[in-house]
């Protein structure tokens, strides 16, 4: 197995662009299936897309999910698609995308502020970034 560079880094904007204008680009929830259910998903609707959801770490002990691969195999997608993991702050997200990359998909990359986005001065997540403070479509799980 290389140890490939995943496709980098991307930010809302380019995230929204690349989703909207490459019929395929996919984006996958790498988060835990709590989180999808408490905090919320990324709603691709506007776009008559879908946002898969594929847990890189398994809820409630947080092992990583040994089936990841086969998960994603089983979606259909290409290795040559874009693919941009997103998860609550971009740390899992990058762990995916590097995995899948060093597996042989060409175009993985990291939504790097997260669902959720960085801690603000108080600790709390949601005032400073991510998906849902850049104002992307979103909807309770």
């Amino acid at each position: 197995m290389n140890d490939l560079d995943y496709a980098g880094d991307i930010n809302p904007e380019k995230t929204w662009d690349l989703l909207k204008n490459n019929k395929d680009s996919h984006l996958i929830d790498c988060r835990t299936s709590a989180e999808w259910n408490f905090v919320g998903v990324p709603d691709l609707t506007n776009l008559g897309k879908n946002t898969h959801f594929v847990e890189w770490q398994s809820y409630p002990l947080m092992e990583k999910n040994d089936n990841f691969l086969k998960e994603i195999s089983d979606l259909g997608l290409s290795k040559d698609s874009t693919l941009i993991f997103i998860c609550r702050s971009g740390a899992r997200s990058r762990s995916a995308a590097e995995f899948l990359t060093n597996h042989g998909y060409k175009h993985c990359f990291n939504f790097c502020e997260g669902f959720e986005g960085s801690h603000d001065e108080l600790g709390h997540r949601g005032n400073v970034n991510g998906w849902k403070n850049s104002k992307l479509p979103w909807k309770q799980g």
